[in-house]
Formats: C-alpha cells, structure tokens, sequence
C-alpha cells in the first residue's frame, strides 16, 4: 500500500530541473520532488505520495494525521517508522 504522509520540509535543493526537498516524517528523513507544490519552502509541512509533495497541509492537520497512520500500524509498512519503535 501506497500512503501519503505528512512530513516537514528540513532543505530545498535544485537538482537538474526538479526541486527536492529533505523531508522528515518522525524521526526518518526522505528525499521528496516539491515541483507540484512550489510554493513550499523550508518548514512547511506537505503530504508526500510516492516521493512527491502533493500538497501543504498546516502543522496542526499534519500531526493529527501522522499519529492516526502511526496508530493503524501504517508507517512500518511504509519504512517511516524508525527501527525499534513500534506503534502503540
């Protein structure tokens, strides 16, 4: 199953023609593409999809969403949950 995750934008890098941005969800980081959302910038909070930024979502709405999924079990699945942490 494919997710899309919360996560905060920690840098931006150009990179050829695309913008990519360091994301953490948790505790893990992920390199994500932000060209569909270009107004994103260091310390916003997107949802990202199969390696892209697909939205802005504000800080609030991306906790609540991120402890819904860790709740269900969903981020291990996904690789976002770091080793040794499980969900509750």
């Amino acid at each position: 199953m494919c997710l899309a995750v919360p996560g905060m934008i920690l840098a931006v890098e150009q990179q050829a023609f695309n913008r990519v941005g360091t994301v953490q969800f948790g505790g893990i980081t992920r390199q994500a593409y932000l060209d569909f959302v270009p107004e994103a910038n260091v310390g916003d909070y997107v949802i990202v999809h199969v390696g892209f930024a697909i939205s802005r979502v504000d800080a609030e709405e991306a906790r609540r969403t991120y402890e819904i999924l860790e709740k269900m079990g969903l981020l291990e699945d996904e690789g976002l949950q770091p080793d040794g942490e499980a969900s509750q």
